[in-house]
């Protein structure tokens, strides 16, 4: 799990679950079925990834992912 400078989780698996699946080139209605979510589940949680990073689109959470090494 990737923390902030005090401390506190940034992501944990189920975070990054998806943003791997996502990293993979695989659409959405995918990554979903993969996960046995809803395709809205994976947005909102993709979304809320997004909001914690401070992103404004998957990718860059994604790229932020990789570039730390969680992907």
């Amino acid at each position: 799990m990737t923390t902030t400078r005090v401390g506190r989780p940034v992501l944990d698996e189920e975070d990054l679950r998806p943003l791997r699946l996502l990293a993979a080139g695989l659409p959405v209605e995918t990554v979903a079925r993969r996960l046995g979510l809803s395709e809205r589940t994976v947005r909102r949680r993709v979304r809320a990834v997004c909001d914690r990073l401070g992103v404004t689109a998957p990718i860059q959470a994604v790229v932020w992912a990789a570039r730390r090494g969680l992907l």
